[in-house]
């Protein structure tokens, strides 16, 4: 059977809900992965409400959608960083904020990210995606030279933070997906490894791929597939190109997306530099049957025009592995 084509919302959380889910089935959408942001998934309402809960079944339910997946990246960011600021502030709820107390917004978040999954399991879904935060990430380029002991330490602390949430996710039966992506505890194979390494390679912690964060990063993904393939829990669909031309930089130049100075950029699927045809026969490989689930960022696109033309691209792409040998045909009986 071909994977469901869904629609991450979290680029579109300015839509009420109900709007958006009618004009993701006109696009072709199979289901939504719903934001934890705007008025899409509410956790604090998913707890306390069974007719909320009914509300946002019956949004998809009328449209002929289906959820597999909520994400929380936004709060989940919080939990593990060490430099806790304004960007912060602009990105989390106002009860995660609170007073801004660097370590009283981490545990705050921390909660959250546990109601997340109580949340989610209230809903029927058993796969929550997001961030991590990270202790280390600001010591990247090692100049000053790091003290590799403080990396270590790095990874203990995450940890020591997402051990309990993960204990949430095992006792209401939902796993996390983190999304290997610059500023997280895991942003490449090596750190990915460190990460499930440090967490103990516990089965309720595992991976939301997206290729487009590994593409910039010069990053193999069918390695990273092939590599993870126990951990692959949820699949983003997103693009990126490279504008390296002697005067750009993968680091970004500190230019926002959309700007034609930056080195690379996100785009639309299929219409950057990711192979994802390599990348449906890796996940075939590995025995992926999960959602395939657009991310949709593309500054130079409109979204009205690239959303519907990115389930089309998916629903094109995708293929179920063969189940004969090629040339079985060719045997006599």
């Amino acid at each position: 059977m071909p994977r469901p084509v869904t629609l991450f919302t979290g680029q579109f959380a300015d839509l009420p809900i109900a709007e958006l889910a009618k004009k993701a089935k006109a696009w072709g959408y199979d289901g939504l992965e719903l934001a934890c942001w705007g008025d899409h998934f509410e956790v604090s309402k998913a707890l306390e409400s069974d007719a909320y809960i009914n509300e946002r079944k019956q949004i998809l339910e009328q449209n002929g959608l289906r959820c597999h997946a909520i994400g929380a990246h936004l709060v989940g960011q919080a939990v593990a960083d060490k430099l806790i600021d304004e960007r912060h502030q602009g990105v989390l709820p106002p009860h995660v904020w609170g007073d801004g107390d660097p370590e009283g917004v981490r545990q705050r978040a921390a909660e959250e990210i546990k109601n997340a999954a109580r949340a989610a399991a209230r809903f029927g879904v058993k796969q929550v995606n997001g961030f991590t935060g990270s202790p280390i990430w600001h010591l990247l380029y090692s100049f000053p030279p790091n003290n590799w002991g403080t990396i270590d330490a790095g990874y203990r602390e995450f940890a020591d933070r997402w051990n309990p949430i993960i204990d949430v996710f095992d006792e209401v039966g939902v796993r996390f997906g983190l999304e290997v992506h610059p500023t997280e505890i895991a942003y490449d194979i090596v750190t990915t490894e460190k990460t499930l390494d440090a967490i103990g390679h516990r089965p309720g912690f595992g991976l939301n791929f997206d290729p487009s964060h590994l593409y910039h990063q010069f990053v193999d993904s069918v390695l990273f597939v092939e590599t993870f393939a126990d951990r692959i829990y949820h699949v983003h669909v997103k693009n990126s190109v490279r504008n390296l031309n002697g005067r750009t930089s993968i680091l970004g130049s500190h230019l926002d997306f959309g700007d034609p100075r930056r080195g690379w950029d996100f785009r639309t699927p299929g219409r950057g530099g990711v192979d994802f045809e390599e990348i449906i026969r890796a996940l075939n490989r590995v025995g992926y049957q999960g959602p395939l689930s657009v991310e949709w960022e593309d500054s130079g696109m409109d979204r009205e025009y690239g959303a519907p033309e990115a389930a089309a691209f998916v629903r094109r792409l995708d293929f179920a592995p063969s189940n004969v040998a090629f040339d079985a045909a060719f045997k006599q009986s």
